[in-house]
């Protein structure tokens, strides 16, 4: 009869009215449950998915019917309650409870250098940072490589340092077999633990320590391999040609397990080689098998071998006895580091929008000493390059050309530029109104400073005279500065009795300065700034014309990507700037 009437609606029994009474409570406010049955629920939710203590828990964590969470269901396992209140899935009290899938995404968004400790929290993080996805997007993202390891190609490398001839023992017949890893069995976590990981800090540019010639070395990701570049200028005088490259060195994965390093120096291919870390930005290379360096015919030959790779000529076809001398000189003397080098790092100058052109680097023509590299960077009022490849009288790393950018000089119609005595006077009476500036300058400091130690004041009109000056200045840079945004081209031709090493110079010219370049004797005897003229050509090409020398020299940009070589900070550039002059003086 019970059972009747509650089906029928008639009444209830006790029992039923009981229940009832219950659920309205449980419905009616979630408050007032029990503070113990409710940290018995929870705590059993979170023991249950708990973060990750070892593999029963974590993978309990995320499937199973005894988890605390049933996602997609829209309810709560609560040990018996059901919360009928819930209608979605609810939120993971920890990071473990995450699927997955998730997981994974989240974990390749993280640094590579610190996916080791993310191992180290549990077996679930340990597991899923196996997965071939962190890894492959860790690759791609800090160190450039190629979207898949079974289409990576190693550019820059002839065949003939990539196949060998191995002999098969069985039949006694040899066949080519390519020496690139197995990209079947390579995995991009081995690769970026054993290969990029541990050889990152040599990625960038280098300038090696040559005495006074310097050099400038790319370290890059290539393919499967990291390979250190020597680059070239062009042929003199061709300095609008792109640079040439020559690997010195190379590190690469022949096993899953194990990186190594060979050196690329000779003529008889790739051989054993080693790489040691001497300081912070700082490493050096050694060969291990100098012999491979060795040519057959001895010296002479390998002279010969150098200077068509140096010059693209014969010593035949170089009729300059002077310059025979240097060019003799510079093999005998690179010819001793051909068994260990050491490089010292440096920096792509930082751009800034008020810079007169974007700075960078640049091949330029000097003389009998051929082309340089040069580091165009600018610093308040003044332009400044810098060698990267140097000579016996100024060695890499002096400052060859420094502009003032607040003494700007109009040049004359064509027929007076073609008059050196002209362009001289105009040149020489900025040079010596900065020399006058610079003496009062020096003279008001020091009267300053005298009148400052005897409690005098009057020093005041010097120091008006030199806000004024200062003035004057700022209002002359901010007139030459607007030249890049309103460029206004003019004719322009060298004076005669200018040597030119290269006579396809551009006709037009945007603006010109005042600035001045360090000439010396050979040893770098006797330095000294000489007065010349700065000539802006176009956004990659400017010239300097030295008066003293009669001389002009030409240079062009250098368009070669350079990767991981931005200075992280002005700070930095200067530092590396001032070690640059220490290194060679």
């Amino acid at each position: 009869m019970a059972v009747c009437a509650r089906l029928c609606g008639v009444g209830q029994s006790r029992r039923c009215r009981r229940r009832q009474r219950h659920n309205q409570q449980d419905q009616g406010s979630d408050s007032d449950m029990d503070e113990e049955e409710e940290e018995r629920i929870v705590g059993k939710g979170r023991f249950d998915a708990g973060a990750c203590g070892g593999p029963e828990r974590g993978v309990a964590a995320t499937a199973g019917p005894s988890d605390a969470y049933e996602y997609g269901s829209g309810r709560v396992n609560t040990g018996g309650f059901l919360d009928r209140t819930s209608t979605g899935p609810p939120h993971p009290q920890s990071l473990a409870e995450l699927p997955p899938e998730l997981l994974v995404e989240i974990f390749s968004l993280l640094p590579g250098t610190t996916l080791s400790n993310v191992a180290l929290v549990c077996k679930k993080f340990r597991q899923l940072l196996k997965t071939e996805t962190i890894w492959r997007r860790r690759c791609i993202e800090e160190f450039g490589m190629k979207e898949d390891l079974r289409k990576v190609e190693a550019g820059g490398v002839t065949s003939q340092d990539l196949y060998v001839k191995r002999v098969n023992p069985r039949v006694k017949s040899g066949r080519f077999m390519k020496l690139l890893p197995d990209y079947e069995h390579m995995e991009y976590r081995d690769v970026y633990t054993h290969l990029l990981h541990p050889y990152r800090h040599i990625l960038g540019l280098w300038q090696p320590d040559i005495g006074p010639y310097g050099g400038l070395l790319n370290v890059v990701v290539d393919g499967l391999f990291i390979i250190g570049w020597m680059y070239l200028p062009p042929h003199d005088p061709r300095v609008e040609d792109p640079m040439r490259r020559r690997p010195l060195f190379r590190i690469h994965m022949m096993e899953s397990n194990k990186a190594t390093v060979e050196c690329m120096y000779g003529h008889k291919g790739p051989h054993k080689g080693d790489i040691q870390t001497v300081k912070k930005d700082e490493f050096s290379t050694k060969c291990n098998q100098t012999d491979h360096h060795r040519m057959p015919g001895g010296r002479q030959e390998e002279f010969r071998t150098w200077l068509e790779e140096e010059w693209g000529r014969t010593l035949e076809e170089i009729f300059h006895e002077h310059m025979q001398e240097l060019i003799l000189m510079k093999f005998i003397y690179t010819s001793q580091y051909d068994n260990c080098l050491t490089y010292r790092r440096i920096y792509l100058p930082p751009a800034k929008p008020s810079d007169l052109l974007q700075p960078g680097l640049f091949k330029g023509t000097y003389g009998s000493h051929g082309l340089e590299i040069v580091m165009l960077s600018f610093h308040g009022t003044s332009a400044r390059a810098t060698k990267l490849t140097g000579d016996p009288n100024v060695p890499a790393g002096q400052l060859t050309l420094d502009v003032n950018l607040c003494r700007p000089v109009v040049l004359p119609d064509l027929e007076q530029q073609c008059n050196i005595e002209e362009l001289s006077r105009l040149v020489m009476g900025v040079h010596e109104e900065v020399q006058r500036e610079q003496e009062q300058k020096e003279n008001g400091t020091s009267a300053t400073v005298r009148c400052a130690a005897e409690g005098a004041c009057g020093g005041s009109s010097t120091a008006e005279e030199m806000e004024s000056d200062h003035g004057a200045c700022s209002d002359s840079c901010d007139s030459s500065h607007s030249s890049r945004t309103n460029p206004e081209t003019q004719p322009f031709v060298l004076p005669m009795g200018v040597m030119a090493r290269n006579e396809e110079y551009p006709r037009t010219c945007r603006k010109c300065f005042y600035g001045t370049g360090l000439i010396a004797g050979h040893g770098f005897t006797s330095p000294e700034r000489t007065p010349g003229l700065f000539v802006l050509f176009d956004k990659d090409r400017f010239g300097f014309i030295w008066l003293e020398l009669k001389s002009f020299s030409l240079y062009s940009r250098l368009t070669d990507t350079l990767p991981h070589a931005h200075a992280p900070n002005l700070e930095r550039f200067e530092a590396m700037l001032r070690n640059m002059q220490s290194w060679t003086s």
